[in-house]
């Protein structure tokens, strides 16, 4: 398949494009500095790999964007330009969920040849909270166990519980451990028996996942397209902050 795909959803910008070329898949990767610098640099980089497989956007069966969640800005970005891209030339557009590229991008480094797995992907969401849901990989096909929360870093929890009989390898995936250490899980008594991996949602595990949403019937007109939000605010106010700073003060003195 001739597959467009790209994440701007975290401070990473993946970019990806595959092409078949004598019955043999090719991939071209870029990855940059993402955030505000997305914005800019974005289509720049698409145009580029597709210049390095001789491929026009008509060549297209699909533009698959992260769709998060993540970044209120970067899934802005990256939904309006795939869009952009797709509705000038008629090529469906397929929305990727972020934390499931998370879950694949983890499979694919750490334990590819697997053929029974459940991974818990975090991303950091900022204002000491995690984007979270859980999947499961079976016999190459993901499905969903628990779908996109967000959470508290101590409340990230296992699934499915240990009474499930579920001996799939557990993972927990994401870009949270830089940031959150330890606390990550750490109300869950069984996060100790998970194996734990960084990852984020690239445009590579896009590609890989896409087949398996194409043949589900997730592409939609480019018109149709949305991003996947999650939170509804992106900063606590001023008497939130004030509260907190009363409340960390109270406990000193305590």
């Amino acid at each position: 398949m001739n597959l467009l795909a790209f994440d701007t959803g975290t401070d990473v910008m993946s970019v990806a494009v595959a092409r078949t070329v004598d019955g043999q898949a090719r991939q071209w990767q870029h990855t940059a500095t993402g955030g505000a610098k997305a914005s800019t640099d974005l289509i720049p980089a698409i145009l580029d790999l597709l210049r390095q497989a001789d491929l026009k956007l008509a060549d297209l069966q699909a533009i698959c964007f992260g769709a998060g969640p993540g970044s209120f800005t970067g899934l802005r970005t990256a939904c309006s330009v795939a869009q952009g891209l797709a509705f000038g030339v008629g090529v469906p557009v397929l929305p990727v969920d972020s934390l499931l590229a998370v879950a694949e991008d983890a499979r694919y480094s750490a334990l590819d040849g697997r053929s029974s797995l459940v991974v818990t992907a975090a991303l950091d969401a900022r204002m000491d909270e995690l984007y979270t849901a859980t999947y499961a990989y079976e016999s190459g096909v993901w499905s969903e166990l628990l779908g996109s929360a967000l959470v508290r870093p101590e409340d990230l929890q296992r699934f499915p519980p240990a009474d499930t009989g579920q001996s799939a390898t557990w993972l927990i995936a994401g870009n949270v451990f830089a940031v959150y250490g330890e606390r990550v899980a750490s109300g869950d008594p069984a996060s100790a028996q998970a194996q734990r991996v960084p990852a984020l949602s690239t445009a590579a595990a896009m590609l890989r996942l896409a087949p398996q949403l194409l043949a589900a019937g997730k592409a939609v007109a480019a018109q149709d397209a949305l991003p996947s939000y999650i939170r509804d605010k992106v900063a606590k106010t001023t008497a939130e902050r004030a509260a907190e700073k009363a409340a960390a003060q109270s406990a000193v003195g305590a």
